[in-house]
């Protein structure tokens, strides 16, 4: 396997026919010394913030990892890839040297891991006081538990498994833990020599279902008790300070395991067997029970056969999203479809939320009918009473309601409702705390909760901190981001009204402080009504000071029709005024129910910089100017907005090189394109049909969209249905127009169904036989993203070589 990566590699580079003077070296390559400085300087420390806002967790992020580790054994199951020496995932990594800061005085305690040891997961108990953590080792996954004095220790005799559920989570008294535990067992079965059979398929008067299920499906018997046998957890009881284990429930491939809010019932959810080769594992048969606190079955609550004819966009019939009210003892909330989980059916009602209470035993009651989709992860609870905070999604205007609904009352009001695109009109969302039986809640004062957003403006993102009120529309901003900085809410701290604040700008590294609100003072609309006094928590220091001469602004400028857009300029080291540069463009089309939204702009000028990843910024480093989320919308109903995919593609790049040039940072005989997935689409496509580009790099793309036959991104037509519109999205059906040079990079593992690595290798045989140049990269053992530390280096390389020889060095 190794060996037939290598070689792909190898001959993929050496299709490439270097210009005079270039290196053919077809062997792994590293970018210039200046970027590999920033490449690999120090990352700031992952952080895990405590419950009660008075305690950080940090942990320094890993390093990217070898070659030799992407490409160590591992096995594609049901939509993971699982590593079969630790039983967790393949390439997942943890924090290291991991330490506790107090906020009150920033006071630091080390936490004493064993070498090597890496911080997956941190589980917070209630009080803020302690915490259990999930401890990877090449090997094995430990449960370890700690407390903010620095005290912590190993529980023995346990190895945790996190593939399908959170592998440990605190009960509701907060003093004893659910693990999900790697059960006794024998050695891991064994791959046949010879195949058992053929690999057999077969469908018969089946329903249409998503191209995207496709993605490292089980394909033999052998992969099949392979997922048994790696998914099986035995759910465990631990008291941490004793050490007294309890098994709840025995070897079962659970996927969830919690416990009501007065801790007498669980809710269980696991998959059931015969495994499929068709679909992923969140499509698997299932069924759901209720369990007492020693383990015995109370009720069931659904039993699932396989969902493999789920509609397009559609969902599962009968209950879903089910878990337990926060603010009950013992009452579980669900949703249902009522349109059959058909998105295309013409009904009154899509959806219902439904209630059962203790002992289980009744029929389930129906509590609201939402005309739409409900949205789950938008739904949360208060505090006190029934009042529940409910989200439903109207698909064709991509719009969202949300409403208030009072379960105990039996009544409901429509709270506010947007377009789900409006950046700039978006409320936020509510925060959260934990009740004491470690549930979560939105956080309150009063009859009013705490909502945080992003605060877009037509100048950036500003996020900002709000008390809405429950009984009305009315709002308090509370805190809003200064203009000329990036700062946003983490958390409170303690009970009273101070918080911890992430702030940073261009120059300044992110740090964190406790801020305290002063008097209140005047403000015009949209701005905060209190002063701010602030003491800082952190002192990250500044890894790569060289990226702060880099100079970066949001520019808004219109389409030809008149459609408002805005990219992100920067300008490298050095830029001297009135200069035009060679210039890389970077964007990602994305689909808009309307105009209004499309140009709204996203992101922020005002963050602190910093690069990793084979990311296009570091074309900065060399001279370059970027424009960076350049906006590509498809404006458009749903149902028909990839009719006119490529017309509305060259308009936005047409006016995206147009305001560039009009500006003077940009050589219009100098310009090169970027994308990666869909972005590689859109590059090959502007390659295709525009003359705008000195050459483009297209990365993990699909260039064949009639291999996607029942729809791709928001498009739910079926090839049958809609054969031009998928022909004409598909460049590699027009590579006899891409007449510049274009750098084809893929994961020789790619398992994104829509971009399999074939996409590039058909696209870059179009191409090349039609004469044009092209060259294909594919990098052994790389996924839909790039993660190895010698793949990251050599696609920075091929990237600055590719637009070195086709883009800068033109004749200006």
């Amino acid at each position: 396997m190794i060996m037939k990566s290598v070689i792909l590699l190898a001959l993929a580079a050496s299709c490439y026919l270097p210009a005079a003077g270039q290196d053919s070296n077809t062997g792994w390559q590293t970018p210039p010394e200046e970027i590999m400085k920033v490449l690999h300087a120090p990352q700031l420390p992952w952080i895990w913030t405590s419950p009660t806002g008075e305690y950080l967790f940090l942990a320094e992020p890993p390093d990217y990892p070898p070659l030799a580790e992407m490409g160590a054994p591992m096995h594609k199951l049901a939509g993971m890839r699982v590593n079969p020496a630790n039983n967790g995932y393949h390439g997942d990594h943890g924090g290291t040297s991991p330490y506790v800061i107090r906020i009150e005085d920033g006071a630091r305690t080390a936490l004493d891991l064993p070498a090597g040891a890496e911080v997956l997961e941190v589980s917070w108990n209630v009080d803020g006081q302690r915490f259990a953590l999930a401890v990877g080792y090449p090997d094995r996954i430990e449960l370890w538990t700690g407390s903010v004095d620095g005290k912590i220790r190993k529980i023995e005799n346990i190895l945790l498994n996190p593939l399908l559920g959170r592998p440990v989570t605190w009960l509701p008294d907060q003093e004893r833990l659910l693990v999900y535990r790697v059960p006794e067992r024998g050695p891991a079965p064994t791959a046949p020599v010879i195949p058992a059979g053929p690999e057999i398929r077969e469908g018969a008067g089946a329903t249409a279902r998503s191209t995207y299920e496709a993605r490292n499906l089980l394909e033999t018997a052998y992969d099949d008790d392979l997922f048994s046998y790696y998914t099986s957890s035995e759910l465990v009881i631990v008291e941490p300070g004793t050490g007294k284990m309890k098994v709840l429930g025995g070897p079962a491939p659970y996927f969830t395991a919690e416990f009501s809010p007065d801790g007498k019932y669980v809710l269980i959810e696991r998959l059931v067997g015969p495994w499929s080769h068709e679909v992923a594992r969140r499509r698997f048969a299932s069924e759901a029970e209720v369990w007492n606190e020693q383990g015995e079955k109370v009720a069931n609550i659904y039993s699932y056969p396989l969902a493999d004819a789920v509609p397009v966009h559609g969902e599962i019939e009968g209950p879903r999203s089910i878990s337990w009210r926060p603010t009950a003892p013992h009452t579980l909330y669900w949703v249902e479809a009522l349109d059959g989980g058909d998105p295309m059916a013409e009904v009154p009602h899509r959806d219902r939320l439904m209630r059962l209470d203790a002992p289980f035993m009744g029929k389930s009651e129906e509590v609201f009918r939402a005309e739409h989709r409900i949205l789950p992860w938008m739904n949360a609870w208060a505090e006190e009473g029934g009042v529940l905070m409910l989200t439903e999604n109207e698909r064709m205007r991509r719009w969202s309601y949300t409403w208030l609904l009072d379960v105990d009352k039996g009544t409901s009001r429509l709270w506010f409702d947007m377009d789900e695109s409006d950046r700039y009109n978006d409320p936020g969302s509510p925060l959260s705390k934990q009740l004491p039986n470690g549930h979560w809640v939105m956080r309150q004062l009063k009859n009013e909760v705490y909502f945080r957003g992003s605060g877009a403006t037509d100048q950036g993102d500003r996020p900002f901190l709000d008390l809405r009120n429950l009984e009305s529309d009315k709002s308090t901003r509370l805190f809003r981001c200064d203009p000329d900085r990036y700062e946003s809410f983490v958390a409170f701290a303690g009970d009273g009204d101070k918080f911890i604040l992430r702030s940073e700008s261009p120059v300044d590294v992110p740090n964190y402080y406790l801020t305290t609100p002063g008097k209140k003072i005047k403000a015009a609309e949209g701005e905060a009504t209190r002063q701010l006094k602030r003491v800082p928590i952190t002192h990250f220091e500044d890894p790569t000071p060289e990226l702060r001469q880099i100079e970066k602004q949001i520019v808004r400028y219109e389409r030809e029709d008149g459609v408002p857009l805005s990219f992100q300029l920067l300008l490298p080291p050095g830029y001297q005024e009135g200069t035009a540069l060679p210039t890389v463009i970077y964007a990602y089309p994305l689909e808009y129910a309307s105009a209004s939204t499309a140009g709204q702009v996203s992101g922020s000028s005002r963050r602190f910089m910093r690069l990793n990843g084979a990311s296009h910024l570091y074309f900065l480093l060399q001279g370059y100017a970027v424009l960076d989320q350049t906006a590509m919308p498809m404006v458009g109903d749903p149902e028909t907005t990839y009719n006119t995919f490529v017309p509305q593609l060259v308009a936005d790049a047409e006016a995206a090189v147009a305001k560039a040039v009009e500006m003077g940072v940009t050589d219009p005989e100098r310009i090169g394109v970027i994308g990666h997935s869909h972005g590689g689409l859109m590059v090959a496509n502007l390659l295709a049909h525009t003359d705008l580009f000195k050459a483009g790099i297209a990365r993990s793309g699909s260039y064949n969209k009639t291999t996607q036959p029942f729809g791709f991104q928001s498009e739910r037509r079926s090839l049958f249905e809609a054969r031009e519109v998928y022909i004409q999205v598909s460049p590699t059906f027009f590579a006899n127009q891409v007449n510049e040079p274009v750098l084809i990079i893929h994961g020789n593992d790619d398992s994104n169904p829509g971009t399999l690595t074939f996409q590039s290798e058909v696209f870059y045989e179009a191409v090349r036989g039609s004469g044009g140049t092209a060259r294909l990269v594919l990098l052994p053992f790389e996924d839909h993203g790039y993660r190895s530390m010698e793949s990251i280096e050599h696609v920075l390389w091929e990237q600055l070589r590719w637009f070195d020889t086709y883009v800068k060095e033109q004749e200006p």
